[in-house]
């Protein structure tokens, strides 16, 4: 990290002059080149192989270039009306947000002030914590359980100052998930003295009995908040388009956070023809069952341990450095996500893909591990 020339660091805050930015990856078509591999099978980012929804695909490809000169709804207001008649809510209980990242950002900023905290998992979706502590609060991070959410742990890392506890259900590396008998459990020893917020990025995916709906407990618990995305089973990643819902009372008071005409009119009109596509889901979720079933025997052949529950992704532990394999696995044209970020060090994490791309990445990664050993 470079270091920050005075008199400019007298105007940085303590917590940015120590927090390291996030540095996403080059373009595929830099990373190409750098690599020296054509094609380039994208495994890294849990992005639905089969595309967006075909109920929302000609309003992609049909959308009008006068369009782009005209400012968006700013409130999503014919959005947030489709999500209330599907979930049976009132539309004023949504917020919509580019991409999920703005909504996490605008529960923490309704809700945290100096001093506060908030609670999550240690080995769970990042932004929670980075968001938290680039804003000036601190994140108490709790250990896994059995590659899950610890709920006794996260109960007794609250203190006074604790304001939000995040959920990530199921929870992205690792697929595990609470049932609706744990996560009612948790909530009812929450008992209203912080903001709960489950993250369902991934819940449609899942296809377990017992998986709850958050959605369908709103109405009981007026703290709980809860995180949904278009990025993920509706394909919609590039849009960048999520959103929150909760109570009256607590969305009212998130929306004082919300920026306005965030935003843009494709990605809500895609997102609107997506919301009731339900063959997409049913396609989707066959197709990653498919290929899992194809995945986890060959990875077992290959003796390797690994780490698959619900949503779109394996984890995989491998003799090596994590870092090394994803550059060993890009000069064969398969790009997955190293986990020492996610704090799991030796660890991947790869996303299902195409069936071309996974017969990719099975003989990439059969031929890096066969190189290991010898």
């Amino acid at each position: 990290m470079n270091p920050i020339a005075a008199p400019l660091e007298d105007l940085v805050p303590e917590y940015i002059r120590h927090f390291e930015a996030y540095i996403p990856s080059k373009p595929d078509d830099e990373l190409k080149k750098l690599y020296g591999c054509d094609p380039l099978y994208r495994l890294n980012n849990n992005e639905n192989p089969l595309g967006p929804p075909a109920a929302a695909r000609p309003i992609i490809e049909h959308f009008a270039a006068p369009g782009a000169a005209i400012y968006p709804s700013g409130d999503a207001y014919h959005l947030r009306r489709a999500l209330g008649e599907k979930f049976s809510m009132n539309p004023d209980q949504f917020l919509v947000g580019n991409g999920a990242n703005e909504v996490i950002a605008f529960v923490i900023k309704a809700f945290c002030q100096e001093g506060d905290n908030i609670v999550t998992a240690d080995k769970t979706f990042a932004v929670y914590e980075w968001i938290a502590e680039f804003s000036g609060f601190s994140a108490h991070l709790t250990p896994l359980l059995d590659f899950g959410f610890d709920a006794e742990a996260m109960l007794n890392a609250i203190d006074k100052r604790t304001k939000i506890l995040f959920i990530c259900n199921p929870n992205n590396p690792t697929g595990t998930y609470w049932n609706r008998e744990q996560l009612i459990n948790f909530m009812d020893r929450v008992n209203g003295r912080q903001i709960v917020v489950i993250d369902e990025a991934y819940c449609e995916f899942v296809e377990q009995e017992d998986f709850p709906d958050a959605m369908e407990l709103i109405r009981q618990y007026p703290n709980l908040v809860v995180f949904r995305t278009f990025s993920k089973m509706y394909a919609l990643a590039g849009l960048r388009i999520g959103y929150l819902a909760g109570s009256l009372e607590v969305v009212d008071i998130i929306r004082r956070t919300c920026v306005v005409y965030s935003v843009n009119t494709l990605a809500q009109r895609a997102a609107l023809k997506a919301l009731n596509d339900d063959q997409h889901i049913i396609d989707t979720r066959n197709h990653i069952r498919k290929e899992k079933a194809r995945l986890l025997p060959l990875l077992k052949k290959l003796g390797l341990k690994y780490q698959s529950g619900e949503g779109c992704f394996v984890m995989i532990h491998l003799p090596m450095s994590d870092t090394l394999a994803y550059r060993k696995l890009m000069a064969r044209g398969v790009m997955i996500r190293s986990m020492t970020g996610f704090r799991f060090p030796n660890w991947i994490r790869v996303s299902i893909g195409s069936s071309q791309a996974m017969t990719a990445f099975v003989k990439a990664l059969t031929e890096l591990i066969e190189q290991t050993s010898q």
